[in-house]
């Protein structure tokens, strides 16, 4: 027989199943010392089960939700109504009612109680549910009590939990109702507390918020509430709030607003006393809990009554510290271009790479941390050097303007210039080891003829990717990846002297175009076009390469149409069946050699390749035989080149006007010869990368194809879910810890919900710094990266492979790599969440001169596909017309 009811003092954590998340949650809170829970009973999930079963209808009007559109309010509102207005009419089968007034009995039948519901997806660490079923208050006598019960389990379909369970993946058949039962409260104060700061994040402050009255007006939002933030038992932040509405407790019942009037408005809720003595009580909780939490509590004659704690479900998880010192950690997915989550061995293979804070050069680095699956660089023990405190928000500018605030701001805290060591220095080994590549930039910007850097490079990365490609066909099983680990640790060190001399070199040339024509001339009025169309980027030649595909395909309607229907696994062997496919199909081989490694977020080596999913650059061929003549493409690039070589001419001839002029213009014309030979060179170190990783990925999946031969794995793909050192481990011991792959995937669907931050302590706290600068009223702001300003129609793109665009529409993404570069040729302006002066979607705008605003937080969700904008990358913003 069923059990239909459970005391508070019964229940803990592993009743979850029978008494839902708050039922869970409140049973553990009777078991912390200190801690004052008032009294009350949970209503089974049993007794909900057995309520339903009654019903013929049930099951069938369950099933119609599955159809129903969630986005559609008056299907939601119809279904929700039905479902509710079916089991408010139902029956409470005799032996449920029996328990619940018994033990409501034992409770104390002549107090007044709160009946909430307590779903099984409610007040979980990955899902909060809070607010999406009903709460009754002031409850008294047998009658109103089962009454309160039965609306309860109705209220698990409201509108707002059918729409939420429909978002988050959860089928509603599989979320029970339990209903917790517990005796009312009637305080002076009430409250929720948060044992870390909601807003920024931070751990270490515990944030409160009080008003008079029950605490139910403060969760719905309908009264003010005072704030008090706590830190390490000291109030740091008392904020008192106009309190105009009271909600208190009827005697006869239910609930009634009160108007505050004269100084009861603004006086305190809370006092000092209290709000320390709470945030002590937080503390406890948290720890007991071993997570954030959010706490509703009340105060009544003096005494802290706890009524519900929760997990906190908005943090975003903190990069591990290895001591308490404060650490700030910035992301390396955003100056990357790669903000979404990424899969453990990508995680690996990227630690692998990086070439700093590592025990051996096999071993991952210590200073990238994974959070929320996604990697952050531990900046503090390079913050401990004045020099870099100093640069480092300057350089940062190039990548990033908004981490380049977050620094500064950072660096400039009372907090951690008292921990800094402000004599540490640069040893001068280092500073000697740097003084050749000083020398060579300095050579490059005054005399030497830079013409064959780029030939220079792509002989280079010819040569590594075929020296590496043979030493892993050399060796296989553990050796293997003992071989990808090596080979990881030294692609870094090999290709940054090729760079080093090369790159900065553009950069600083460019800077100093800028400087000196604002410094000769009062202006940088030709500065938008000297970059256009530079010679030798290996990205902007994969782009006027696919042109050359959507080309080929264009004279063959039955390719068009083949290509609208293909499948990646069939690809080529359905492009050969239909008229025109073998004589496109060398233009395809030939573009897919040479760049088929390459694909969207490809930092991650467990991202598909386009090599393995050519679909992914359909989109992007038929928006370019749509929207582009034949040719074009070829003859836009070659216009960027006269456009450039104009705009430089005009520059050397208002120079020449001035005084001293012929040996400005000599000067001038040096340094724009030198930026353009070397600017290309700025995607190559990744192409580099890239290529390299591309060989990994196979040899780690061709092992990875031996152990599902061996049953080991299931597929091949279950290998992404491993660091290398696992997958090391796991081919020596043939064996493998299968739940480990439901375990971390159930992780990374998790984390790939979250929006990471750029800045982030180790305290939790999220470092936003609003930009200085003006911009008209209602304007999104963001980093000026490519001059002009365009007015046109905004293509919102979230994926490469469902682009669709239009020539002259303006391309807003979350970010663009390399694998977005085949819309770079449609788009007139360029609008994107992250990135900073040079990084990949600044650097292709400036070249094909189109006016780019990137680092606009929220872009894609401020701005609504097909709205009507006007992009000013001079200025840096971005207004909705």
């Amino acid at each position: 027989m069923n059990r239909y009811v459970f005391y508070f003092n019964e229940i803990d954590k592993s009743s979850l199943a029978s008494v839902g998340g708050k039922g869970a949650n409140l049973g553990e809170l009777c078991r912390i010392p200190g801690i004052v829970v008032p009294a009350g009973f949970c209503v089974a999930t049993s007794a909900y089960r057995d309520f339903v079963n009654t019903s013929r209808e049930f099951a069938a009007l369950l099933k119609t939700l599955e159809s129903i559109n969630a986005e559609s309010m008056e299907e939601l509102k119809a279904a929700g109504e039905r479902m509710r207005t079916h089991l408010e009419n139902l029956d409470i089968p005799a032996p449920i009612q029996q328990e619940i007034i018994q033990a409501w009995r034992k409770t104390g039948s002549h107090h007044a109680y709160a009946v909430r519901s307590s779903a099984t997806a409610e007040d979980l660490p990955g899902a909060s549910f809070a607010g999406q079923q009903d709460t009754f208050l002031n409850i008294e006598g047998e009658k109103n009590i089962l009454d309160s019960v039965r609306k309860c389990w109705a209220s698990l379909f409201t509108d707002r939990a059918i729409a939420y369970r429909q978002k988050n993946g959860f089928r509603h058949d599989q979320v029970l109702l339990a209903v917790v039962v517990q005796r009312m409260v009637f305080p002076e104060v009430s409250g929720i507390m948060f044992t870390a700061d909601p807003v920024t994040g931070n751990r270490k402050i515990v944030s409160i918020d009080a008003s008079f009255g029950l605490g139910e007006a403060l969760v719905s939002g309908v009264v003010s509430a005072d704030l008090y933030q706590v830190r390490a038992d000291k109030l740091i932040k008392k904020q008192i709030a106009k309190k105009e509405i009271v909600i208190y407790a009827r005697p006869e019942g239910g609930t009634a607003k009160v108007e505050l009037e004269g100084e009861r408005q603004t006086a305190p809720a809370l006092s000092e006393e209290q709000a320390v003595r709470l945030a002590r009580m937080g503390r406890s909780i948290e720890n007991h809990f071993g997570s954030p939490q959010d706490i509703e509590w009340c105060l009544a004659d003096n005494k802290i009554f706890v009524v519900q704690s929760r997990p906190i479900t908005t943090l975003y998880p903190v990069p591990k510290a290895d001591d308490d010192k404060l650490h700030l950690f910035l992301s390396i997915g955003h100056p990357q271009m790669m903000t979404e989550a990424i899969k453990p061995l990508g995680i690996s293979v990227f630690r692998t790479v990086f070439p700093f804070g590592k025990r051996s050069p096999q071993a991952e680095s210590d200073l990238l941390r994974e959070a929320g699956s996604r990697l952050y660089l531990d900046l503090t023990p390079m913050l401990e050097y004045r020099e870099a405190r100093k640069r480092l928000p300057e350089m940062l500018l190039n990548l990033d303007e908004s981490m380049s605030r977050a620094v500064q701001e950072f660096v400039e805290r009372e907090e951690f210039q008292a921990a800094a060591q402000p004599g540490k220095r640069v040893e001068f080994g280092l500073v000697k080891k740097a003084f050749p590549t000083g020398f060579a930039v300095l050579r490059n910007i005054l005399y030497r003829d830079n013409y064959q850097a780029i030939d220079e490079m792509n002989r280079f990365i010819a040569e590594q990717v075929k020296e590496n490609r043979a030493k892993l066909q050399e060796v296989s099983g553990a050796d293997r990846i003992a071989q990808i680990q090596e080979m990881l640790s030294t692609l870094i060190p090999r290709v940054v002297p090729m760079v080093a001399q090369y790159l900065p070199t553009a950069i600083i040339t460019f800077k100093l175009i800028e400087s000196l024509s604002k410094k000769w001339l009062g202006d940088a009025a030709e500065l938008g076009n000297i970059s256009k169309s530079p010679p030798g980027n290996v990205t902007t030649e994969m782009g006027l390469a696919l042109g050359d595909v959507a080309d080929a395909v264009r004279n063959y309607p039955a390719v068009i149409e083949y290509l609208k229907r293909a499948a990646d696994g069939t690809f080529w062997d359905g492009l050969k069946t239909v008229p025109g496919g073998e004589e496109v199909l060398p233009v395809f081989l030939s573009f897919f050699e040479k760049y088929g490694m390459r694909g969207t977020g490809e930092i991650d080596i467990t991202r598909s390749r386009w090599r393995e999913a050519p679909t992914q650059l359909v989109p992007a061929i038929l928006s370019h035989i749509k929207s582009v003549r034949p040719g074009q493409h070829r003859c836009d690039f070659l216009a960027g080149k006269e456009d450039a070589e104009l705009a430089a001419e005009r520059l050397l001839e208002r120079l020449r006007q001035t005084p001293r002029g012929s040996f400005k213009a000599r000067r001038m014309q040096r340094l724009i010869r030198v930026h353009r030979s070397l600017i290309g060179i700025r995607e190559h170190p990744k192409y580099y990368v890239m290529q390299n990783f591309d060989l990994i990925k196979q040899a780690i999946l061709q092992e990875a194809d031996e152990l599902v031969a061996a049953g080991v794995l299931d597929r091949p793909e279950e290998v992404f879910w491993f660091s290398l050192q696992e997958i090391k481990e796991m081919i020596e011991t043939q064996w493998v810890d299968r739940k480990v792959v439901a375990q971390r995937k159930e992780k990374y669907e998790h984390d790939a919900k979250l929006t990471p931050p750029r800045a982030i302590t180790s305290e939790g706290e999220i470092i936003t710094v609003k930009p200085g600068a003006e911009v008209p009223p209602g304007a999104l702001t963001g980093s000026p990266v490519s001059a002009g300003t365009i007015e046109g129609r905004a293509r919102v793109i979230l994926r490469l492979e469902e682009a669709k665009m239009d020539k002259g529409d303006i391309l807003v993404a979350p970010y663009t790599d390399p694998g977005w570069t085949p819309l770079f040729p449609l788009a007139a302006g360029l609008v994107t969440e992250v990135g900073g002066l040079m990084t990949h979607g600044a650097v292709v705008a400036r070249e094909y001169g189109m006016p780019a605003v990137v680092g606009v937080d929220n872009a894609t969700k401020l701005i609504r596909d097909g709205q009507r904008i006007r992009v000013n990358g001079t200025e840096g913003y971005v207004e909705v017309i």
